[in-house]
């Protein structure tokens, strides 16, 4: 369960997802009983750290079940992809997880940076002659006022 004090974001937790989906793509297309059951219990340890309270038997089951049915569309999808372009469809599971780790970046530098804006108009540029503020080396006259 997440604790009170997290500070992921929505998209973290989104990327979180959208990996263990791949993830469960890979297990499926992989056949491998051992890759399909890490890849279950994956499932349910995300589900665990994701959520504000537990969950019932049957509401952990249900969204276990839904993460499944993408990893499902997900690997159908890739098979599909990798025949129509010729790739393996480890290429194309490995270029969806980039795409999702790429995205959560890309948010994630997109709210630094909005964190950074908001900041900086937080502040008032002090020699910035429209923004009230005098020039410190001055005597806090403004252009006008000289002369």
């Amino acid at each position: 369960m997440t604790d009170e004090n997290d500070t992921r974001r929505p998209e973290q937790d989104a990327a979180r997802l959208g990996l263990v989906v791949v993830g469960e793509a890979s297990a499926l297309q992989s056949g491998d009983e051992e890759a399909l059951n890490a890849s279950e219990a994956n499932i349910r340890d995300a589900v665990d750290e994701l959520v504000d309270e537990p969950l019932t038997p049957r509401q952990e089951e249900v969204v276990a079940r839904l993460a499944q049915a993408g990893g499902t569309l997900t690997a159908g999808l890739s098979g599909a992809l990798a025949a129509q372009t010729g790739h393996p469809v480890e290429d194309v599971l490995e270029g969806a997880a980039r795409s999702i780790v790429w995205q959560e970046r890309l948010a994630s530098e997109g709210l630094e940076r909005q964190d950074g804006s908001r900041q900086e108009d937080g502040r008032q540029d002090a020699g910035h002659p429209d923004s009230g503020n005098p020039d410190p080396d001055r005597d806090g006259r403004s252009d006008r006022d000289q002369g």
